[in-house]
């Protein structure tokens, strides 16, 4: 006897899901053949670049030959011995706190100013915003002219007796004996620190400005009713409304100020003295000139490890913020 067995049909809205799901999975499938490709190249050309300069960095691989036999840390302990790449750490700092301090007054200046609704705003604006279209070895070949001890800025300033040395003084202001360095504000860097502001200020502009203009006009009119000054408007409410923006400046600029390279190696080089040296430069020297490649890329993971260490924190708090 036969028997027959009945499969009861699935429900028109089971169907619609299954159909669903195995629509979206080959979507799924095919995101991911398409981001195969990219997502291979940086896991080799970024981070397995990465491991490699870390794995050179720990071997005794410091001549043409290449000899990777295990260093330990020898190759950051003479670093951090070193009286250049003291000079060096000395500068970054310098450079990084006085770059960033000027870009964000420069540019909440400008921005304060631009937010006035004047003729011709788009005209400044574009003056404001063209440095920023240039590269810094540009930056670095202008204002290594326009800051020449013998020509450029100085024949003017020389008629008021003045005769500064810009990126050539080996003055070190306010200097006390740290390690093989003397501990101080290099005055050679306030040359850099020029250009790459003039450079940078367009970038905090456009923030500050974006920030400025959408901050609703109804609170600076119930804070003028109320009768607080521009002044006071500006300091206990604009100011303290635009702090995201300027803790994105912040970590932006300390990114470029950590790892600059071009801007120092066109304009001024190492300096007489280390006075504008910095680690790209000296990993550069290093590297392709001197051939000491464990050094070399040591300083380079000395440098990653620094940008890090501001990156890495915002990242973590910005994704919390959008969970």
């Amino acid at each position: 006897m036969e028997v027959v067995k009945n499969t009861p049909d699935m429900s028109p809205a089971i169907e619609s899901d299954v159909k669903k799901r195995s629509r979206l999975s080959a979507d799924h499938l095919t995101a991911l053949a398409f981001l195969l490709p990219s997502f291979l190249l940086v896991l080799i050309f970024v981070y397995g670049f990465i491991g490699w300069t870390g794995y050179v960095s720990l071997s005794n691989w410091n001549s043409l030959v290449p000899d990777f036999s295990f260093a330990g840390l020898s190759n950051y302990l003479y670093l951090f011995q070193d009286f250049r790449f003291q000079a060096d750490l000395r500068n970054t700092l310098v450079f990084t706190v006085l770059f960033i301090g000027f870009v964000i007054i420069a540019g909440v200046f400008l921005a304060i100013l631009l937010d006035q609704k004047l003729k011709g705003e788009s005209f400044f604006r574009n003056i404001f915003f063209f440095p920023m279209a240039l590269s810094f070895v540009v930056t670095g070949v202008v204002w290594q002219w326009i800051l020449n001890p013998s020509t450029g800025v100085n024949l003017l300033l020389q008629n008021f007796g003045v005769k500064p040395k810009w990126y050539t003084d080996t003055t070190i202001l306010a200097g006390f004996q740290w390690g093989k360095i003397e501990f101080g504000i290099p005055i050679a860097l306030f040359a850099v620190v020029i250009a790459a502001v003039w450079q940078m200020t367009g970038f905090s502009l456009a923030m500050y400005l974006a920030g400025l203009r959408g901050i609703p006009d109804e609170i600076r009119e119930a804070a003028r009713m109320d009768g607080a000054t521009e002044f006071q408007i500006y300091r206990k409410i604009i100011l303290p409304l635009l702090k995201p923006i300027t803790v994105s400046v912040i970590i932006i600029m300390a990114h470029i100020s950590l790892k600059i390279f071009d801007l120092i190696y066109a304009m001024t080089g190492p300096g007489a003295n280390f006075v504008t040296d910095v680690p790209g430069v000296y990993m550069f020297e290093t590297t392709f000139r001197g051939n000491y490649y464990a050094n070399g890329a040591a300083i380079a993971i000395i440098m990653l490890i620094t940008v890090a260490i501001f990156i890495v924190p915002y990242l973590i708090s910005s994704r919390r913020g959008e969970a």
